[in-house]
């Protein structure tokens, strides 16, 4: 059974994750904040962590940093759940070692394909692919704008 970590400081967004994961045979643990999200990846070492940026004291981006700088927890991997949608965030995001980025608001019913597809890819071995073809559709964005 897939194992996900949801760390974000709003309850309703957490609750639509797991209502939505969980009808998906996904067993989800949940966070409202940073530092209660480190304890449980740390314990738990789920297969795959939702990560929102934007929560008060410790926010998302440090934890990610936090989280691939531990042995326990570094091969993790980390979906971004934000309301950042600026291009520059993105790019923060993935740089920092994110293998998704989502936007709120999101399909909550995608939820599951996602980590599913995340998963899939770092079991064949692609987390460096697909980190690089995030990297080329932003670079094609900025390009763009």
């Amino acid at each position: 059974m897939t194992r996900v970590l949801v760390i974000d400081d709003e309850a309703p967004i957490r609750l639509l994750c797991r209502v939505n994961l969980e009808a998906e045979g996904m067993r989800v643990s949940e966070a409202g904040d940073g530092p209660g999200g480190l304890t449980l990846a740390r314990a738990q070492q789920p297969d795959v962590i939702l990560l929102d940026v934007m929560m008060p004291g410790l926010d998302g981006w440090r934890v990610a940093e936090m989280l691939l700088d531990d042995p326990v927890t570094r091969d993790i991997p980390i979906v971004f759940l934000t309301a950042r949608a600026d291009v520059r965030d993105r790019a923060r995001g993935i740089d920092l070692g994110g293998l998704e980025y989502i936007t709120k608001p999101f399909n909550p019913v995608e939820l599951a394909s996602l980590v599913r597809g995340v998963l899939a890819a770092v079991d064949r071995g692609d987390r460096e692919r697909l980190r690089g073809d995030k990297i080329a559709q932003l670079r094609e964005l900025f390009e763009g704008a």
